[in-house]
């Protein structure tokens, strides 16, 4: 009697790669930009010219170390290449964190925008905690049907952002007004480098999620091909997207009005159009907004999943169901976002809110450099032309050091919270160390050492 063969887990195509890159950039980085970057003036601007020419420096390198490395674990794998199964632990950990906490942020994000049609959910703190948790738990159950139905998913929602963000970037230039632009032009009277310096955190938190291709790569049908294409695709999408949309927004909303906004694109269609199409425009920003969560929900699941299929983290992470998702591990996954949004409940849940963004940029930076910085050992290994090393490497310096900065941008606070976070994450390795380190020759077993001791006696 033979075997009956299981059936093969439907996995990710390129298109819908993409879209989970996408969405997991857009969903939740686009639609509260504009009021943040309100909050400096229009001159805020000019920090796409070093975000988007950093952040596509970053997604050209993470290309170029899924062709040279196709394992399994992203970021982590790559990691490995140079510094060995502490590398690997050190950017998983730091990543692993960065998306637990960055998935708590989003959902506080996404309540808000839920308030303005059921004031109810964040009439007071725990109200607002309440809600959070619910949406966690109601984005992790959604990925229960695996990476197939995920990128379905996300492919839906991601129209969410498409239709109005794409919408305002075309059409929004005929209410675009001049004179508005340039009165939002700098409020505050600041200097260029000052306007630019104090974006950058913030434009780097919006793209974010470019390396969510290389996290999947596992769930992939052609991780060789569609992996660096779906990086690329996705980063330079997202680029036109944000860089059109801000700007036009900008002349369009008063500046005061735009910073004080809890919704700047369906407050743009409403001065646009009605406020009936504010309104419409909201819905779909909210739609947007949890499609981003259940595309990060996913990508950390299977960062969980492929770190414990290489040992380092409990097993139970990698044990998946017929559909390819690791069910035990999202539950466990849900109850630690689950204390993390309980440790919000505070009556000032805006600066806590900015404290776990930037705490998140800040872990998630960390890994872009140590991965980063192990291309060229890949480089080397593979042997690659003179020509293609030297342009990889002036790219991706490039992207280290736009990387750099971004953790000065940061602020002292968060950089202190990342080095916090990355002390307790060589504390978990020494405890993990030992499965892979070699025994060491002891006193007792070394010949030599032996010899030197009946010598002496």
């Amino acid at each position: 009697m033979q075997e009956q063969k299981k059936p093969e887990q439907k996995k990710m195509n390129l298109i819908q790669l993409t879209f989970i890159v996408a969405v997991n950039m857009m969903g939740s980085g686009i639609i509260m930009l504009p009021t943040n970057m309100a909050h400096v003036g229009a001159i805020s601007l000019l920090s796409w010219i070093v975000t988007a020419l950093g952040s596509m420096a970053i997604a050209y390198g993470f290309a170029q170390a899924g062709i040279f490395n196709q394992r399994s674990g992203g970021m982590a794998a790559y990691a490995q290449d140079a510094y060995g199964r502490d590398g690997y632990f050190q950017v998983f950990f730091l990543y692993f964190l960065s998306l637990a906490i960055g998935n708590v942020a989003i959902g506080i994000s996404a309540v808000g925008y839920l308030a303005t049609f059921f004031p109810g959910l964040s009439a007071t703190p725990i109200s607002t905690c309440i809600s959070v948790i619910a949406l966690l738990w109601l984005t992790t159950v959604a990925n229960f049907g695996g990476p197939s139905l995920t990128g379905k998913i996300g492919s839906v929602t991601v129209w969410g952002v498409i239709i109005p963000v794409g919408a305002l970037s075309v059409i929004g230039w005929f209410w675009f007004s001049k004179e508005t632009f340039a009165a939002a032009w700098n409020p505050h009277g600041l200097s260029i480098a000052q306007g630019m310096g104090s974006s950058i955190a913030l434009t780097l938190w919006a793209f974010l999620g470019m390396e969510s291709a290389a996290q999947n790569s596992a769930a992939v049908e052609n991780p060789k091909r569609d992996v660096p294409l779906a990086c690329l695709f996705g980063t330079l999408g997202a680029a036109v997207i944000y860089i059109l949309s801000t700007t036009v927004i900008q002349g369009i909303v008063p500046n005061a009005e735009l910073a004080n906004s809890t919704g700047p694109f369906g407050l743009a269609f409403e001065h646009m159009f009605t406020p009936t199409v504010g309104r419409i425009i909201m819905a779909l920003a909210v739609l947007a907004c949890v499609g981003s969560l259940l595309g990060w929900q996913f990508t950390l699941a299977q960062t969980g999943k492929s770190a414990a299929e290489e040992r380092m983290f409990p097993p139970f992470f990698a044990r998946v169901n017929s559909m390819g998702a690791p069910i035990t591990g999202m539950i466990v996954l849900g109850v630690l976002q689950t204390l993390l949004a309980l440790s919000t409940i505070s009556p000032t849940l805006s600066e806590q809110f900015s404290a776990l963004v930037n705490l998140a940029v800040v872990t998630n930076v960390i890994p872009y450099i140590v991965a980063l910085s192990a291309l060229n050992v890949m480089m080397k290994s593979a042997n690659i032309g003179p020509g293609v090393y030297k342009r990889n490497v002036v790219i991706v310096v490039i992207a280290m050091c736009y990387s750099v900065f971004a953790l000065y941008a940061a602020g002292k606070d968060a950089v202190l919270g990342g080095m916090l976070v990355l002390g307790i994450t060589y504390i978990i390795w020494g405890f993990l160390a030992p499965r892979f380190t070699a025994a060491p020759v002891t006193v007792s077993s070394s010949p030599e050492i032996k010899g030197a001791q009946r010598a002496a006696a």
